[in-house]
Parts: structure tokens; C-alpha cells; sequence
């Protein structure tokens, strides 16, 4: 199977998820696309279910496949959301924001019941961190907050180079929100969840691409089939 097979694979195995009157997230990425067409199939054979797109880009493609969309301003809560990572370590948590969509994807995720990554399993690391860091930021006052994000880095152990991402024009590149993104090599992030906290902290910056205890399943479509794995919950829960 080459790797888009893979990724309608995973997006077909959380499908099996879904059902009628569920109202759903709607990710964004190339493994969440392959998830909006399968659903709009199911949706046109006769299920019923409503979906808040993450992306401009996902909200057209559901258009196109003929699921009904809504916002969170209509409504309060989601059954599911199901939606792609760049990187997927052993706890669940993520690194997102490949695609540009974080700040979105991370309100929609938070608004949800449960949340279903699906992706290959190239996606699948040991420590977060090969994949570049997307840190989403405003664009005034950008060089104070490069600084604040930089001792942020040096506090919670990590180092790395950083880059205003630019779009396929050459020009920067802005997101749904009208933000810049920063994207930061790190090569290892031994505590993801220590760095979250000190990059939510930097007023700068609007959101970053570390999602935290969001993931309650990842399915992983690799070439010896599918598997599921469930974040385990921590003693006391």
C-alpha cells in the first residue's frame, strides 16, 4: 500500500466510529481530507451528522462531499473530533500544525467528547520533537516575542533554530486567523508538556502546536495493517 492508501485506511477505521446524529470536528490535513470524503459518502447513503470544519480548506471540502456544517457558536459540544498529526508519541500527545490549522484544531479538539488522531504510522515517534514545532504568533512585536519564546526554550531544556514559515508564494505565510507561524527544529522535546505551558505563557503567542491530553485514540495505518491505541489514563481517573 503506498502512503495515501494508508492514510484512507486510518481515516476508514474511524469512520467505523461515528454515528447517526453525532455531531463531529472536522480536522485538516491530507489523512483528514480522506476523512471528510468517506464521511460525505456515508452522509449521501443516509447518515445523519452535522460537522464544525477546523480550516477554510476542510470547510470547503465538506461542502464538496455534502456534510452539514455548523460552528461552535451553535452549538456547545462535540461527540468527536477526528483529525491528522505530524508527529504522535506513546502518551498521545501531539505535534500539530503542519498544514497551519493548530489554532483552530485546538478549539475544536477542546470542544470535544474524545478525539481520534489518524495518520500513518511513520507519524508514530518515541519523543516528540524531529518534526518542526509550529508556534502560532502575532506579528507585532515579533522579535520580543522570538526572544520570549527563545527563553522559553532554554528553560525547559531544548534548543533549535527558528523560522517564520513562508507560504508556496515565497511570501509569509498567514493563517485562517491572520497570525504568523514560527516554526522551530528542536530535534527533541523531553517534556512536551512543561513546554506547552511556558509557550502559553509568552503573550505573543496565540497557540503552538503541542496538543497536550487532547488525543483520547490514534489509529495508525502501517503496512502490517491498522492498529488503535487508546491514552491510558492516569492512576486515580
Amino acid at each position: 500500500m503506498n502512503m495515501d492508501q494508508l492514510k484512507r485506511g486510518a481515516a476508514a477505521r474511524a469512520l467505523e466510529e461515528v454515528r447517526d446524529g453525532m455531531q463531529l470536528g472536522l480536522g485538516t490535513g491530507s489523512t483528514a481530507k480522506h476523512f471528510v470524503e468517506l464521511l460525505g459518502e456515508r452522509v449521501r447513503a443516509g447518515l445523519k451528522v452535522i460537522g464544525v470544519p477546523t480550516s477554510e480548506a476542510t470547510r470547503l471540502d465538506a461542502v464538496r462531499c455534502g456534510v452539514p456544517l455548523t460552528t461552535l457558536d451553535e452549538i456547545d459540544q462535540l461527540d468527536i473530533t477526528i483529525d491528522g498529526a505530524d508527529e504522535i508519541d506513546p502518551a498521545l500527545n501531539l505535534i500539530k500544525g503542519g498544514g497551519g490549522a493548530l489554532l483552530r484544531e485546538k478549539i475544536v479538539a477542546a470542544a470535544s467528547d474524545r478525539m481520534i488522531v489518524i495518520a500513518d504510522d511513520s507519524k508514530w515517534v518515541a519523543t516528540l520533537g524531529r518534526f518542526p514545532l509550529p508556534v502560532e504568533v502575532i506579528p507585532f512585536g515579533l522579535g520580543a516575542t522570538l526572544r520570549a519564546i527563545e527563553k522559553a526554550f532554554a528553560q525547559c531544556g531544548v534548543s533549535g533554530q527558528m523560522a517564520v514559515r513562508n507560504g508556496k508564494d515565497g511570501h509569509v505565510f498567514v493563517t485562517d486567523g491572520g497570525h504568523w507561524i514560527v516554526d522551530a527544529q528542536l530535534g527533541r522535546i523531553e517534556d512536551p508538556a512543561h513546554l506547552a505551558t511556558a509557550l502559553s505563557a509568552i503573550p505573543g503567542v496565540v497557540e503552538h502546536g503541542l496538543f497536550i491530553g487532547l488525543a483520547s485514540s490514534a489509529v495508525l495505518a502501517g503496512g502490517e495493517g491498522i492498529r488503535v491505541i487508546e491514552r491510558r489514563k492516569p492512576k486515580g481517573d
